[in-house]
């Protein structure tokens, strides 16, 4: 796994990272454009997913209701409501399981994980969060999944946003990271467990996506 442990200096101390390779932390990158190629796969098994498993804005256990609008597929989605939040095999909405995990999903994540040194990454979980402008998300930390060994591996499409990374506590001090269409973050290791969120998204249209972001994220939750 790739070590780089000195922030601030990275481009001084790290010279063989290309320039569309920025690194947040020890086990942290960002992979600027990375999903590029696969984006035309992504939304075509996107619209399926939508169709099976509607996007919803689940409640939180104090009873607010989210501002992201949520989905998931794989073997468990991530779900959020006043009993707490939890991994589950099916879709409450539809009492269904959720979709399977999309085979370019697999292959993106894979792919980019092994760019950070995590090769052989194997996803059970893809959380999805369609962003519209004036909605956020808090500073959290990944710690529902079973085992923190595997990385989070998470994906921008559309319009811009502004990417939070923080430390190990609430109160620590955050990077502001722009993330745009195609832009790739990935963290584990001793990364693992920051505190990570979204800046309230300011109004755009993607020519694509209209005024949405769309993030995928991938995670080994079982």
């Amino acid at each position: 796994m790739k070590d780089h442990t000195r922030l601030g200096s990275i481009p001084d101390l790290f010279p063989e990272s290309s320039p569309a390779t920025e690194w947040l932390g020890p086990s942290a990158c960002v992979l600027r454009g990375f999903a590029l190629p696969y984006v035309g796969e992504v939304l075509a098994a996107l619209a399926e997913i939508e169709a099976a498993a509607p996007f919803r804005q689940m409640q939180t256990p104090g009873g607010y209701s989210m501002s992201v609008a949520m989905t998931n597929c794989g073997e468990l989605g991530w779900t959020s409501d006043r009993d707490g939040y939890r991994y589950a095999p099916m879709d409450v909405l539809t009492g269904l399981p959720w979709p399977a995990l999309p085979e370019v999903f697999l292959r993106l994540s894979q792919a980019a994980a092994a760019e950070v040194g995590f090769a052989g990454f194997l996803p059970d979980a893809c959380l999805i969060n369609r962003y519209a402008p004036g909605s956020k998300l808090s500073l959290h930390q990944d710690k529902d999944e079973q085992d923190f060994g595997a990385p989070i591996v998470s994906v921008s499409l559309g319009i811009p946003a502004v990417f939070q990374f923080g430390g190990l506590k609430r109160s620590d001090k955050t990077q502001r990271v722009p993330v745009l269409h195609g832009d790739v973050v990935v963290w584990g290791g001793v990364d693992r467990l920051r505190y990570h969120g979204v800046l309230t998204v300011k109004a755009a249209t993607h020519a694509v996506l209209g005024a949405h972001r769309i993030n995928l994220t991938f995670r080994k939750a079982g």
